[in-house]
């Protein structure tokens, strides 16, 4: 995948480039971080890809003008939750017109228990929208999702971003929300090693992910991008 335009936008007026100010230091890290998302979490951990939901339906009401798709029109869902060592750490909803899941993202079908990002990150031919976030309330289709996955007590709104990908003009849009387990992890790895850093030296170094996001390799390590 490479950076080029694409006429698709994941942006409305709740999903946002910036993420909210309200949001955690760790929270707008991992909302705005290039590249696969599962290679990311590797870095954490071992990741397992567990398949929940593969079907015809329609998209969410917020995803109908991101896809271009008029109302009550059919396309292909699919719905992952990707684990960490065991622990559910995001739950992601995919999802593509059905004539372009028959036809140029029709290997979205037969990817079962792989990752989505073999299909995107492999493929110069693919352009990505800019990542857009917000927190989504039990309002939201997304939110009974996670919830689902949630182990412990279920927050009032999750954290969750989406961006869309385009393929020879046909759009499939990813939505990654991050679950609690993610942001109690990384709460306590950053005390695991803060006392060895000095103070200085927390997100003092700063990369630039595919398209201009940004991620911190001090606080968070990042994986090779093996896909």
């Amino acid at each position: 995948m490479r950076a080029m335009p694409t006429r698709f936008d994941a942006a409305d007026a709740h999903w946002r480039v910036a993420p909210l100010a309200a949001f955690s230091a760790d929270q707008k890290d991992w909302l705005t971080r290039g590249g696969s998302l599962t290679a990311h979490l590797r870095a954490l951990g071992h990741v397992v890809v567990r398949v929940t939901r593969e079907a015809v339906d329609m998209s969410w009401p917020d995803e109908c003008a991101a896809l271009g798709l008029a109302p009550r029109e059919r396309a292909w869902v699919r719905e992952i939750v990707l684990e960490v060592d065991g622990v559910p750490f995001v739950a992601a909803h995919s999802v593509t017109p059905l004539v372009a899941s028959r036809g140029i993202w029709q290997a979205m079908r037969r990817l079962r228990t792989r990752p989505l990002a073999e299909l995107l990150y492999t493929d110069s031919g693919v352009a990505r929208s800019v990542l857009v976030s917000r927190r989504v309330s039990a309002r939201h289709p997304l939110h009974a999702l996670a919830a689902r996955e949630t182990q412990g007590p279920v927050p009032h709104g999750f954290v969750a971003r989406r961006s869309v990908f385009e393929r020879h003009g046909a759009p499939l849009i990813v939505t990654e929300c991050m679950l609690p387990a993610l942001w109690q992890c990384l709460v306590g790895l950053a005390r695991e090693v803060q006392p060895a850093l000095p103070a200085s030296s927390t997100h003092s170094a700063r990369e630039r992910g595919p398209l201009g996001h940004t991620a911190s390799r001090a606080a968070h390590p990042s994986p090779q991008a093996v896909r």
